[in-house]
């Protein structure tokens, strides 16, 4: 007759041995899944970098045919080779990519609202201020609204801690649910405006289009040649409320074809009408594009990836100034 308690003993030690089997197979997927992740996370984070690396590339040639570009025609940049807009193929293994320049100065430069090369000692610049506000208005957004917004700016960058009337220094930000102070520098991107006081997410989202940040104080260096009608905001803001958009619009659609061959003969029309733009501004128009935008589009592997970058072209060989990186989504 069998001993109950071996009996026992043995079916406590199957139990054990069953715990331990379901205790290693817990062990186990855990373990496999957690390598499938790492693997799968690793490939991601290859692909990103194969990805940056065709990007790079495609700026980079980009770079040099608007390198060509330029030294086609010093004196006179337009829109002659379909050049702006136009996404060009290029040529990647494993998957597809395309660069799309545009010209990267017909925008408002917002650190046009002050003056000075050295961040040490940045002044606030009227000229700059005013068309900033012409802009926004020009939007539609209204004159109180978009003077607040403009005087706010120039405060955001000057040097000096003074605000202007209706602007914002530290004290107002230090008023804020999240205490911040002013940068007191030049932007290096346009989404920096979100912080400016008076700028609304409205208008911020009204006015981010049509904003830049390059890297000079100079007043945007809008090129009358490579002026789309579409963006006649930009023109109408040059006149400060002289003219409308919708004037604006037209005139740009009458350029010639071949671009204009000089600054006076952009004026001309409005010389005519008794609209003259100031000293100023009438140096500010250029005939040729000295930034361009540069966006390169890349997918390898289901992997997207978009970098914009601006590129000099002031002098020659252009430079590459900035660059950012997105998903494609």
């Amino acid at each position: 007759m069998a001993d109950p308690r071996k009996a026992g003993e043995q079916g406590a030690a199957l139990l054990t041995v069953l715990l331990l089997v379901a205790v290693m197979a817990v062990v186990a997927s855990t373990a496999l899944e957690r390598l499938a992740l790492a693997t799968r996370m690793a490939g991601n984070g290859g692909a990103v970098d194969q990805a940056r690396a065709f990007a790079d590339a495609g700026a980079e040639v980009a770079r040099l045919k608007i390198d060509d570009l330029v030294a086609a025609n010093p004196g006179k940049t337009t829109l002659a080779g379909n050049w702006m807009g136009t996404p060009q193929p290029i040529a990647v293994p494993g998957g597809v990519a395309s660069a799309r320049v545009t010209d990267g100065g017909n925008c408002f430069n917002l650190n046009s609202v002050v003056a000075g090369d050295d961040e040490a000692n940045l002044k606030v610049r009227p000229v700059g201020v005013s068309q900033f506000q012409a802009l926004l208005q020009a939007l539609g957004v209204d004159a109180r609204l978009a003077q607040v917004a403009a005087v706010s700016l120039a405060d955001w960058i000057d040097t000096d801690s003074v605000p202007q009337p209706g602007g914002a220094e530290d004290e107002t930000y230090a008023q804020a649910a999240r205490p911040y102070r002013t940068a007191n520098r030049f932007m290096v991107d346009a989404s920096e405006l979100r912080a400016v006081h008076g700028v609304s997410p409205a208008i911020y989202d009204l006015v981010r289009p049509w904003a830049c940040a390059l890297p000079t104080a100079d007043l945007s260096p809008i090129n009358i040649n490579t002026l789309l009608p579409d963006q006649a905001p930009l023109f109408a803001m040059l006149l400060q409320g002289q003219i409308s958009v919708a004037q604006a619009r037209q005139l740009l659609a009458q350029r010639p074809a071949e671009g204009y061959g000089s600054t006076v003969q952009f004026w001309a029309p409005l010389a005519s009408s008794g609209i003259s733009p100031l000293e100023e501004v009438g140096q500010q128009v250029k005939l040729t594009t000295g930034f361009f935008g540069v966006e390169v589009s890349v997918d390898v592997g289901g992997t997207q990836i978009v970098e914009r970058a601006l590129i000099d072209a002031r002098q020659s060989p252009a430079v590459l100034v900035r660059r950012n990186w997105g998903s494609g989504a």
